[in-house]
């Protein structure tokens, strides 16, 4: 099990505030993760084939085609500054 200076550490790296009275369930709950980890890490892995996603489902994909008017000379008719179809902004990075 963790103790509270070590739940205190992992707090501090992870920016987090914890107050002194949650400190103990703080303490329990990462000891639990750690542990389920732990025995996650136990398991023979070996003969498991790597999988994108567990359900062997394909992805619907829509026709790739033009769905929205061409507007761009209406829309850049009101910009400050255009050229050759691109806006022309003020300079922010050096």
């Amino acid at each position: 099990m963790l103790d509270k200076t070590e739940v205190k550490r992992i707090a501090h790296l992870a920016r987090l505030a914890i107050d002194e009275h949650d400190g103990d369930g703080y303490q329990r709950d990462l000891t639990n993760i750690l542990s389920l980890v732990e025995q996650m890490n136990n398991v023979d892995t070996a003969d498991v084939v790597p999988m994108a996603h567990p359900l062997e489902g394909t992805q619907r994909l829509r026709h790739d085609r033009v769905t929205e008017a061409d507007e761009r000379d209406k829309l850049q008719a009101v910009a400050p500054q255009v050229e050759a179809g691109l806006y022309i902004v003020p300079k922010v990075i050096e």
